[in-house]
């Protein structure tokens, strides 16, 4: 890699959750919403496309706005949000996107001759008739282009109804597709048990919610789903495309709730969605985090992700490096946004700095850290490299801060005074062997805000 790879790994100031990760023509594209920091509602921006060389996935690059709202007619000029797309390229060699609008019931279907786009509208995804799409709620769709066929799976199922949705959403459906992409050409089926059609199946304890996303990897086909629970993204297999699938386990949580039995919330606990993508043997999970102490700025991570023998996948834990080649090397200066846990009551969270004209400068940092909140920086290898000193830029509260090994050991310590801006506060580091984590413990009855720290 030219370059380490953190969580997130699209620049800190940009929001591109629901990210489905796909491989055309030798670069990883992803495929997202857009949203915007501090943004009161989800999925606020119009779609944009990012892509890395398979060979360096920490080298992003920004391909431009794909897709802009107003396009599709039914989101009124672009008052209605778009969310959650997923693309695929189809037998003519174009590329087609599927997404929906809102709550509107209809799975939209957009068009480019390049992966990045631009895309155009296309039309709705119709049965051969001209008839509605029937099966599940419209929403979240996911694409498998095979061989074999053209598949598409979609569905919304809540635990409660709402005044415009149907009375029942008993799970997430399948339909064939046409190869003109846009006709479907089979009755929808069931592959995945909502709330509503969970009991006696084995989706009964995480059933599915929404976030259907579906890949093909040895014999198995994985659905990938974000259950009841919200903050975690579930998997079910089967050999066939159309299921039947059965439920097999989470893969990822974006609090590391269940990882190795925790129950403790490592950072918000929010919604949840992402894909599975393979790349010469080895598997990542993408999903999102949240930001700005709102469910409506998030930001694209990755993980990656073992499969056994025999198909199953072992959850994984959020780290501050998924993409990366190995574990961060301890040297020089990261921003504190990397840190893949914030642990407190109330609950830190990662913030963007606004300039004294009120626009965003772009730089994120860490607000709310007191009362013994941690901020913990998942993995450093120290046999690469062994630091001397660590810094920590602080501002605002006044308290004492711990160096946690392992979220453990108490390294070294300083206290630290309240100021108005940035300054930074050193400690001493004893000699470090191994790979470990860093966790920032704030000391403080004031609220601390948290930029940058520095190995030296």
């Amino acid at each position: 890699m030219k370059k380490t790879a953190f969580n997130p790994y699209l620049p800190t100031w940009e929001y591109v959750p629901d990210a489905e990760p796909h491989v055309f023509n030798g670069r990883v594209y992803i495929y997202g919403s857009h949203d915007i920091p501090g943004g009161t509602k989800y999925c606020l921006g119009d779609y944009v496309s990012w892509s890395a060389p398979v060979d360096d996935l920490s080298d992003w690059r920004y391909e431009g706005v794909s897709y802009r709202k107003g396009q599709d007619p039914i989101t009124q000029g672009g008052k209605y949000e778009m969310a959650a797309p997923d693309t695929a390229q189809g037998p003519d060699g174009r590329y087609y996107m599927y997404y929906c609008v809102h709550f509107l019931g209809e799975i939209s279907v957009a068009v480019a001759d390049q992966p990045q786009g631009p895309y155009s509208f296309l039309g709705y995804v119709r049965n051969k008739d001209g008839s509605k799409l029937d099966g599940s709620l419209k929403f979240d769709p996911a694409v498998l282009v095979e061989e074999g066929g053209n598949y598409l799976y979609y569905g919304f199922c809540p635990s409660m109804h709402f005044d415009d949705m149907p009375a029942v959403n008993t799970g997430a459906s399948m339909v064939r597709l046409a190869d003109d992409m846009i006709t479907a050409v089979s009755e929808p089926v069931y592959v995945a048990r909502g709330w509503e059609g969970r009991q006696g199946t084995s989706f009964e304890e995480h059933p599915f919610y929404e976030a259907s996303s579906i890949r093909h990897i040895g014999r198995w086909y994985y659905f990938v789903y974000s259950s009841i629970q919200g903050n975690e993204l579930c998997y079910a297999m089967s050999d066939r495309p159309e299921g039947p699938f059965e439920y097999k386990g989470v893969i990822v949580s974006n609090c590391d709730l269940g990882y190795e039995g925790n129950t403790v919330e490592k950072h918000t606990n929010a919604n949840n969605h992402g894909g599975i993508l393979s790349i010469n043997g080895q598997h990542y999970i993408f999903y999102h985090r949240h930001t700005h102490d709102t469910h409506f700025s998030r930001q694209a991570c990755a993980e990656k992700i073992e499969i056994d023998e025999n198909g199953l996948i072992r959850q994984a834990e959020c780290t501050s490096c998924g993409l990366n080649d190995g574990w961060i090397i301890p040297e020089g200066t990261f921003n504190a946004c990397i840190a893949c846990n914030l642990i407190g009551d109330p609950h830190p969270y990662q913030m963007e700095e606004e300039d004294k004209d009120g626009e965003q400068r772009r730089n994120q940092y860490i607000r709310r850290l007191m009362n013994g909140s941690l901020a913990v920086v998942k993995y450093f290898d120290f046999d690469q490299y062994q630091p001397e000193t660590l810094s920590a830029e602080l501002r605002y509260g006044k308290g004492t801060l711990k160096i946690l090994l392992d979220e453990k050991e108490v390294l070294a310590e300083t206290a630290y005074e309240k100021t108005q801006f940035w300054k930074e506060w050193s400690v001493r580091l004893p000699k470090i062997t191994g790979v470990h984590s860093i966790a920032f413990c704030f000391e403080s009855e004031e609220e601390t805000e948290f930029n940058t720290f520095r190995f030296e």
